[in-house]
């Protein structure tokens, strides 16, 4: 599903670091070797038909390489 964040994540909280996320060995391979984490927080979202709503939002961040693969978890 497509969407846009609306305004900036808040409430962050980690989830796991280093070896607790499951997918490591695949980010490594797809973005690089870092220090990655697993990341939630709340934002505002913007869905393709115009749609916006508050939900809460998991992602990775690699250290020197920025957020990945943020996903919608739940509607708010």
């Amino acid at each position: 599903m497509y969407f846009k964040i609306k305004r900036a994540i808040r409430e962050i909280e980690t989830i796991a670091i280093g070896h607790g996320i499951k997918n490591l060995n695949r980010l490594n391979k797809v973005y690089g070797i870092a220090h990655w984490r697993k990341l939630k927080g709340i934002c505002h979202v913007g869905l393709e038909d115009g749609t916006v709503l508050e939900a809460e939002v998991h992602w990775y961040e690699g250290h020197g390489i920025g957020k990945k693969e943020i996903k919608i978890k739940r509607y708010l």
